[in-house]
């Protein structure tokens, strides 16, 4: 396991909430958890999926089960079975400018009364989406 793998305990938790995975044709089918360690790791370092470590298998297997629980709905079956058993809150992520860059010709655009609403609305938005508990500090607390 390497640092910022999911541990035994949490495995156990979020590994029944994932749909089981059937081999195609002559191939077996890869664990889950290492695939989910895989996601874990590209969303947490935010490399792209091709720079993914090799520990985790193919970068793009782990990048087409990632779409296809996107598809299926499951991370957010996930996301709302975490927030039932009171082990997150029911928060949304948002992107903003300082985790992603902007295109250099944006770089000229002019403020005004539009945009000091916009950013004051973004910075509301981030005060909410804060969590108060991860799923980690919550397992850390249950035990």
């Amino acid at each position: 396991m390497a640092r910022g793998d999911l541990t035994e305990r949490e495995w156990a938790i979020i590994g029944a909430l994932l749909p089981p995975e059937r081999g195609r044709k002559a191939r077996p089918a890869h664990d889950n958890r290492l695939f989910l360690n895989g996601m874990l790791y590209v969303l947490r370092v935010g490399c792209p999926w091709r720079d993914m470590h090799e520990r985790y298998g193919k970068w793009n297997s782990v990048y087409v089960r990632f779409r296809r629980w996107a598809q299926q709905g499951v991370w957010d079956a996930v996301l709302e079975t975490l927030v039932e058993l009171g082990l997150t809150d029911d928060w949304k992520h948002m992107i903003d400018s300082t985790t992603i860059r902007g295109h250099s010709q944006a770089a000229g655009a002019k403020g005004g009364p539009a945009r000091k609403a916009l950013v004051e609305a973004a910075a509301a938005l981030r005060a909410r989406s804060t969590p108060v508990q991860t799923v980690r500090a919550a397992l850390l607390a249950s035990s």
